[in-house]
């Protein structure tokens, strides 16, 4: 069989790609495996650091792009406050709700704990 150098030379290069397929397929079923575990949680770096554990290393942004071809993204918990709380007096209050809402709220809000240890919020 006749076959060219340099089809040969290119066949010896790529003869081995099936097997960096089925390592890209073992790393994308871990990386589903691990997110999945955590309840879609998290990260890429988490996912770094928990494959590290396994002794499979790959860079974060690697991860990070195949996570994004799988379709993964991570729920991000932030703690913030929603709104300023100021401590005011339960004469002004009370003032406040009766000038501004003519006693319709203050029956309404005034059993309220927020109402009642004088909180009030902007």
């Amino acid at each position: 069989m006749k076959v060219s150098n340099s089809a040969f030379y290119n066949w010896l290069k790529t003869k081995d790609i099936s097997r960096e397929k089925e390592s890209l397929k073992h790393l994308k079923n871990r990386i589903t495996a691990i997110f999945k575990q955590s309840n879609h949680i998290y990260c890429s770096r988490r996912i770094q650091k928990s494959l590290e554990r396994e002794n499979i290393y790959y860079c974060r942004s690697y991860i990070s792009f195949l996570m994004k071809k799988l379709g993964l993204k991570s729920v991000l918990i932030k703690k913030y406050v929603i709104a300023l709380w100021y401590k005011i007096p339960l004469e002004i209050e009370q003032e406040y709700l009766n000038i501004k809402n003519k006693n319709f709220v203050l029956n309404l809000l005034g059993s309220s704990p927020l109402f009642r240890t004088g909180h009030y919020c902007i």
